[in-house]
């Protein structure tokens, strides 16, 4: 539930003048504006399932989009149900002056390639159908000159070959692999909240950059209540990221009766060492690194 001092569930990334949001629970409106950020760019937005804490913020959102005089077309993803559960909430915000596209998840794992992101839904296990998300900005191999020398291929089509284009030329066909070198490491960020630790999210969140995860209950005694509920502890997240070798961990969406979760990172650290709690406007800027 909401707290005078946390908001609930939801994660902005910004890139190349986009903006993309997965989940929007209440209050996410005032946590963008306290950012000083705007709602105008966002392109995608990515729910995780369905409960009210995850969602209830998106009619107020939508209307404030509209308001902005927005007309281009926003792409929802979510479990299937999504276009009725988000046209249930729209009874409030029935007139909108941009499209609303729908991408309802059915499968174990499904990606989504939009605006510069390779998104990689993964099922996770709650009580009802629950999806985390990986994040991916691709980056291209070095342009090699000596390759495209070596290839003879004219001067005049390197730029286009190099951002991924085929060419017809004189009979032959040219293709960027020809001029470039193995792709290189991009940035790689995994969203994962209400779920119960599974293989595929160590799998999914594989040397990410950051990973975001839920830790509902920090204290030892709770150990039965997050099974019972199909959430997680501190250790299981750190456990997880570790186990995915991940480069960062910031834990998230506690239980309201969770206070203080600073005091439980000792132990936390011991199977985790860069673990963190996550804090309402939390940011972090990630750029691509050179090997």
């Amino acid at each position: 539930m909401p707290l005078p001092y946390r908001k609930l569930t939801a994660l902005m990334t910004r890139y190349n003048g986009s903006n993309l949001l997965i989940d929007c629970g209440e209050g996410t409106q005032v946590a963008v504006k306290e950012k000083g950020w705007s709602f105008h760019p966002i392109d995608v937005i990515c729910f995780t399932h369905y409960h009210a804490d995850h969602i209830s913020g998106l009619p107020g959102l939508l209307l404030t989009m509209g308001n902005a005089e927005r007309t281009e077309p926003l792409l929802m993803i979510g479990p299937k149900g999504l276009e009725r559960v988000v046209n249930a909430l729209r009874m409030i915000a029935p007139e909108l002056p941009f499209p609303i596209r729908f991408h309802e998840l059915s499968q174990k794992e499904e990606t989504i390639r939009v605006c510069g992101y390779k998104i990689t839904a993964f099922r996770v296990q709650h009580n009802v159908t629950c999806y985390g998300y990986t994040l991916e900005i691709e980056r291209k191999g070095r342009f090699d000159v000596e390759r495209a020398q070596a290839a003879d291929i004219p001067q005049k089509f390197w730029n286009r070959l190099q951002h991924g284009e085929t060419i017809r030329d004189s009979g032959r066909t040219l293709t960027p692999d020809m001029v470039l070198g193995p792709p290189r490491r991009g940035i790689k960020v995994t969203y994962c909240t209400d779920t119960r630790p599974t293989p595929l999210i160590a799998e999914s969140a594989k040397h990410a950059d950051l990973f975001i995860c839920e830790g509902m209950y920090a204290e030892k005694d709770k150990e039965a209540k997050a099974r019972q509920y199909k959430h997680m502890t501190f250790y299981e997240a750190a456990s997880l990221a570790a186990r995915a070798e991940v480069s960062e961990l910031w834990l998230t969406h506690f239980s309201p009766s969770l206070m203080h979760a600073e005091n439980y990172m000792r132990d936390v650290q011991k199977i985790f060492p860069n673990a963190s709690p996550g804090t309402d406007g939390r940011t972090l800027e990630l750029d691509f690194m050179e090997f």
